[in-house]
Parts: structure tokens; sequence; C-alpha cells
């Protein structure tokens, strides 16, 4: 795979170049090549090329029936004729169509540090790479040949299900992150896939009304003063759950039995998230999972405590959990003051740099107090 800075196409300018004297074809929806000069050179001929002049190519390469290519015809392609990478709609409006007008280069796998020195992006790194690498789209047909572990062109349960991936193994692919870039790749790949998916401002639409009558039942209720105790005292427990729940449930890794179920039902949990940190649609808690997962704190405060401080306290608590999943987006998707600014950088460090460390989002006060706070050394365990 060539290792150039290429620049980034809109697919609409892509689509101009149709025409047997100007012709660019996309591979993966992400390569553009200009095959202009090869029509002649084509075995079967430059007129099996023209119907797909400006648009993508992938399948009918790899319809044997229609003509079969072998890894170098791949290769050849990459070699010779690759100019630039075909923008996801993400990367049109947030580095094309920018204000400036500057032009834009990348490169799909490695890219360069601050100091100009190259890096392999699938690694965990020194130093948080730019924010604008974080949204190029891995080679889709490079990263499965290269790592034999996942095809994000299919299904990825069936795969992981399937798999013999050994626990050591699976646990070092699936904290290397990809970036799918044109969506959410398909966890089911039937009709089970909406499930899996789950846009921000769900967790607010949905648990706030709830969250405030609760609320609202435990303060008036009870005096102000107490209710608010208890919804202070709910709100910061919120806090060391939020951190217990990502360190010992979400990131069970080393306890996790060596069995593709187990490890699917990692995936599924959380796995899935840092091996695509970047989709917007799977960075909340769908609310069944939320339900799932809040039902125990549910029933232990309200045996613990009187009915109506258990309400103050229990409000106080989803309140947290809301702010918690709607910052944890924020962090990922949105350009935020200095002091959120500082927040994003410490939680993608962990996602880039030390996902054995940093596992508070909201804030890292108990990485402090437990001693598992990301610094400016690189510390990943070996």
């Amino acid at each position: 795979m060539s290792n150039r800075s290429l620049p980034l196409i809109a697919s609409s300018e892509v689509a101009k170049h149709n025409t047997e004297k100007d012709c660019w074809v996309t591979l993966y929806e992400r390569k553009i090549y200009n095959v202009t000069s090869f029509l002649n050179e084509h075995p079967a001929g430059g007129d099996i090329i023209l119907p797909y002049a400006g648009k993508d190519v992938t399948e009918i390469m790899a319809d044997a029936t229609s003509h079969s290519h072998s890894e170098s015809a791949y290769e050849m392609l990459d070699d010779d004729m690759l100019i630039g990478y075909m923008a996801t709609e993400i990367e049109e409006r947030e580095l094309i169509n920018n204000k400036n007008n500057t032009p834009v280069e990348m490169k799909l796998v490695t890219s360069t540090d601050s100091q100009g020195n190259e890096f392999d992006m699938y690694t965990f790194h020194d130093h948080l790479p730019a924010l604008e690498k974080l949204s190029i789209q891995t080679d889709f047909h490079e990263d499965a040949k290269k790592h034999k572990f996942l095809d994000l062109n299919k299904p990825l349960l069936m795969q992981l299900l399937r798999s013999n991936f050994t626990k050591e193994f699976y646990l070092d692919q699936v904290h290397r992150p990809r970036h799918y870039g044109k969506g959410s790749a398909p966890l089911f790949g039937n009709f089970l896939e909406p499930i899996s998916l789950t846009p921000w401002w769900v967790v607010p639409l949905v648990w706030l009304p709830p969250n405030m009558y609760i609320f609202y039942v435990g303060f008036v209720n009870q005096s102000p003063i107490i209710a608010l105790s208890f919804w202070v005292m709910g709100l910061f427990v919120w806090t060391l759950v939020e951190y217990c729940l990502h360190r010992f449930i979400f990131h069970v890794d080393g306890l996790l039995p060596d069995h593709p179920y187990f490890l699917t039902l990692h995936f599924l949990l959380h796995g899935v998230h840092h091996y695509l940190p970047m989709d917007g649609y799977r960075l909340v808690l769908p609310p069944t999972l939320f339900i799932v997962l809040a039902y125990p704190f549910y029933k232990l405060v309200f045996s613990i405590f009187p009915f109506y401080m258990a309400c103050s306290g229990f409000a106080g608590g989803t309140l947290g959990y809301i702010m918690y999943d709607v910052t944890h987006y924020v962090l990922h998707h949105t350009k935020l003051p200095k002091f959120f600014q500082e927040l994003k950088t410490y939680h993608l460090e962990h996602h880039y740099k030390n996902y054995e460390m940093g596992f508070g989002v909201t804030s890292r006060f108990w990485d402090v107090i437990f001693e598992t706070e990301i610094h400016d050394t690189f510390e990943k365990r070996a």
C-alpha cells in the first residue's frame, strides 16, 4: 500500500470524471484511481470499466464470474493509479468545506506527529494524534489483510462468534482504533441492526422527563434541604459508579474467559466502542442496556433508604448518568472550551494512548484517587 500523502476529494467531484478521456473509479468507496490511461491496457478491454466511470468498482472487481482479479491487480492500482481518497460526509463538512478553504492532505493508515515523524494509526501513541486524523477512514481491505482480525465490510458479531481468536489477540486488536468513516459499521447485518444504534439525543429525550419526575416526588414530600442533600449525594455517588463501571465492568479485560462467546459479549458491551471510537451512534448506552445496568442500583437505593430520600438520591444518580452519556458524545465529536478540551484530550488518550488507564469520563477525580490517571509520559503496559 502506498504511503504517499494524497488529497481528500469530494464524492461529487469524483462523479464528474466519467468519460473515456477522463475516467476515475473508487475502491471501497474510499480510494480514488485515475484509470484513464489504463482503459486500453485492461485485459478485458476498456468497455468493461467505462460503465463504472465516476463510480465504485469494489463489487465488480470481486465478482469472479465477470472477471477475476488477483492481489497484484489491487497492488498495481495502489502503486500506479491512486490519486486520492474520497471524503466521507463528515470530512466534506469539516475538512473540505472549511472557511479558509485550505487544501487537505492525508495518509490512510500512516500519518505524522507534530514533529513531522510518521507513525502507524493502528498503534498506541506517546502523544494523541491530531484531532483531524481521527476521522480518516481505515482501509478495510488492507486492515483485514494485515491484521487478520475483523473485516469491516462484513457483520462483525458473526465474525467474532465463529472466530478462533485467542483472548490475548482479541484484546490487542479490539483496542487498536479503526475508523469506519461512512456511518456505522455493520454489527448484526440484519433487522437487529437498528437496536445497536443510538443517537446521543435519545438519552436526554428518554430519561430527563422521568428523572425530573422522580426528583419532584422526592422534593415535595420532604424537607428541601434533605431532598437536595440526597440529590447531591446521588450525583456524587454516580461519579464513583461511572469510574467503577468503566474500569471493572467495561474493561474486565484481564478476567475475560478465553472463549468466542465471552469475547463477543465483551465486544457488544464496550469492545466495539474501542474498536470504532468515533462511531457517533455507539457512544451512548441504548435505553434497554441502561435499564439492565441501572436496575440493581435502583433496587439497592430503594431498599436502603426511605422512599422519598431514595427518590432524591436516585434522581441525582440518574442525572449524573445522563450528563455522563451526553458528555461522552461531546468529548468525541464537538469542539469545546479550554477546560472541556482538556477533558476531551484526556478521554481520547484513553482510546489512542493507554486504554488501561484514564477511566474517568466526566472528570479525572477518581483516576487521581485510585492512581489510574494518564500522565504525559507513555505508560501503556506491555
